[in-house]
Formats: structure tokens, C-alpha cells, sequence
């Protein structure tokens, strides 16, 4: 059985590096590395911490010997997926590393069962409790950035990267890190969408490790019953009945109405069409003539294509998880962990950051 020097060994043979090289990455002497390798002298929390950061795998991994899922996913997961997944990996080991530290995923799930009924009446139900949380907060999913909400409210990290076409993203729920990875997207009210089908994943605990979405709106994931479930969540979460039902009925809904409420809620007009028809305010036939509309149409229509177009630059920009990066510099500031791991997050030079710092220090002490 393989134990913390066997796998390092492992990792210093797959580096290519000399034993002396791999050392002076981890701030020992060649002679202590020897020393850690083979004799009693051992690895301490820090050189591990180290280890694993230089080589890209948590520190669980190391301590355990045990793969979390996302590193299994990673060795099978192909195509535009395969990036989404190392990405999350990532963020996954980063965030079970603070975890050691006495920095837990603040994860907060719905506090009871969906209930029975068809998955679409599961759905509704979980968004109805999840819908009474963020209200309890204080906030609304009508009405400012989700994804800070959703990290408010029930502790999920969120991310926002580059993945490439025809992958929407993903959600992972491993061992002490609860994570939404989406893609960056020219169209934000998808992304929102796809931002609440994913905590719909986690709420229920689908999979219950990696949870892959390449096209949340896919025809045929409708046969796929947890993909019915998180539809349904994300459209009772993001348009909820009594708003909706106010709002119609101080207006009532022509094609200009259907195009404003959409741009009001941040949906697109399809979504907010096949909403309004489950809750029998439109019949099929005005479904299908109000589901044509893009959201770009929806935005010029309602005169909001200013605002649509600063919310698509939005949706195209890379976002940090921001509970993670919360906790990493909280752990450097309290002397638990280096600055390192700080600063690969936000992807700033170790050395650049920490003149930086100092002479924010200095600059404040003068």
C-alpha cells in the first residue's frame, strides 16, 4: 500500500524534474527531500501543501492516497466537457485544501424533501423552499447579480470560465466543496438559467458528485427526469408565480409585454413562454408564437438594448468562485497558508503580489 512518500516519489517521476529541482519548488534542500523520501524525517503540513500546489493535485490525495470524483471525471470525461472538468477539479481541490485549514464550504441545502409528484412537481417544490431561503436573506431572483446570490444563500461557490462551444457547465458536490462552473456566454439570460438548473443539481443531490450540462436546453434531456426536475427548479426559481401573475395582470401580455417582462426578469422569452403556459396564463398556441423571440429581440423591443448589451459583455467575463477566493486570502492573512495559493488563484506572480501588499502596508503606515 502506498503511502505520502510513495506518491510523492510518483509525482516528482511524472514532473520530469531532478530531485533537486523538485526540492528547491517546495523550499527544502535536496538532503531533506532525501530525508522525507526514505528516511523518518517526514513531510510537514506546509511541505504538502506545497507539493501538492506545485503539482496540481490535492492535498487529500496525498495525505489519503484516496481520488476525489473530479479527478476520476477527469480521466474520463472527453471533448469540450474535459476542460470544464479540469477547471472544476481545480477549484475542487483548492477548496477541500482550505478545508483543512478550518475554512469549510459554507454549504447551505434546502432543509426538506422535494416530495412526491412527477419530476417537474419536484422541481417546483425544491425552487418553492429555495425561494423562501434567499426571501429569509433578504434577497430576490429577480433582481441583481444571481451569482453572488446563490453563494449568499446557500454557500455554493460560482465560477464563470471560457470552456469553448456547446457546453453550458456543470455543477460538483465532492467531499467538503460544493461548486456551479458555467461558460462564459454571449447570452446572460441563459447563463442565469443554466446558473439555476445546476444548483437544482446540487439541491437535490443529483449524481451527488459531477453533474455535466453541455446544452441545459437540449430536447432530449427532457426524457432524463433530474433534467426535468432542474428545468422546472430554474424556472420557478427565476420567475416566480406571484410576480408573474402581478405583473400580467396590471398589463395583461401582447408581444411587447412578453418582451419586457422578460428583459425585467432576466430569462429568455422562450423560458418565460413555456412558464407562463405550465402556469395556464397563455395557451399553446401564443407559447409557441411568444417562444420565437431571441432575447436580443426581446431587449430591442422593450428598448432595453443598451442594458441587454452590458449584461452580455458581463456574461462573456471570467469569474472567480467568490467564497473560495474569500477564503484563501483569509487564510493567508491569519498565517495558515502562504501566499501562493492566493495569489495562482486570482493569477497574479507570487513575488509581483507581495510587493504589492507590502507596499500597501507601508503606504498606509506613512
Amino acid at each position: 500500500m502506498s503511502n505520502i512518500p510513495d506518491r510523492v516519489l510518483s509525482l516528482i517521476e511524472k514532473s520530469g524534474m531532478s530531485h533537486a529541482d523538485f526540492a528547491e519548488h517546495i523550499g527544502l534542500t535536496e538532503g531533506q527531500l532525501a530525508e522525507s523520501l526514505n528516511g523518518p524525517r517526514g513531510f510537514s503540513t506546509v511541505e504538502v501543501a506545497r507539493i501538492a500546489q506545485t503539482c496540481q493535485v490535492s492535498v487529500k490525495w496525498l495525505i489519503t492516497g484516496s481520488e476525489p470524483p473530479l479527478a476520476v471525471a477527469g480521466r474520463t470525461t472527453t471533448g469540450q466537457a474535459a476542460k470544464a472538468v479540469a477547471v472544476a477539479r481545480q477549484y475542487a481541490s483548492r477548496r477541500t485544501d482550505l478545508d483543512g485549514l478550518g475554512y469549510p464550504q459554507p454549504w447551505q441545502p434546502v432543509p426538506a424533501s422535494t416530495g412526491r409528484g412527477s419530476y417537474a412537481d419536484q422541481g417546483e417544490t425544491l425552487a418553492r423552499m429555495a425561494l423562501s431561503m434567499v426571501g429569509q436573506a433578504g434577497r430576490s431572483t429577480t433582481e441583481g447579480d444571481l451569482a453572488e446570490l446563490v453563494e449568499e444563500v446557500f454557500g455554493v461557490d460560482v465560477a464563470v470560465d471560457d470552456l469553448g462551444d456547446g457546453f453550458d457547465g456543470l455543477a460538483a458536490a465532492t467531499h467538503g466543496a460544493k461548486l456551479i462552473l458555467l461558460a462564459t456566454s454571449p447570452n446572460p439570460a441563459r447563463q442565469r438559467f443554466t446558473l439555476a438548473h445546476e444548483l437544482a443539481h446540487l439541491l437535490a443531490e443529483d449524481d451527488q458528485e459531477v453533474h455535466l450540462d453541455r446544452d441545459v436546453f437540449d430536447p432530449a434531456q427532457k426524457k432524463d427526469p433530474s433534467e426535468q426536475r432542474a428545468n422546472a427548479f430554474a424556472s420557478v426559481l427565476l420567475m416566480p408565480e406571484a410576480p408573474l401573475r402581478e405583473a400580467i395582470s396590471r398589463s395583461g401580455l401582447t408581444h411587447a409585454d412578453h418582451a419586457a417582462l422578460a428583459c425585467k426578469l432576466m430569462v429568455t422569452p422562450e423560458a418565460l413562454a413555456y412558464r407562463l403556459l405550465r402556469l395556464r396564463i397563455i395557451d399553446a398556441g401564443t407559447c409557441d408564437r411568444y417562444k420565437r423571440m431571441t432575447a436580443s429581440d426581446a431587449a430591442d423591443i422593450a428598448g432595453h438594448g443598451e442594458e441587454f448589451a452590458q449584461r452580455s459583455a458581463a456574461s462573456r467575463t471570467r469569474r472567480l468562485p467568490g467564497l473560495l477566493l474569500r477564503d484563501t486570502q483569509a487564510a493567508y492573512e491569519t498565517g495558515q497558508s502562504t501566499l501562493r495559493p492566493y495569489a495562482s488563484l486570482i493569477g497574479a506572480d507570487v513575488d509581483e503580489l507581495r510587493r504589492e501588499l507590502e507596499e500597501q502596508v507601508s503606504g498606509g503606515a506613512s
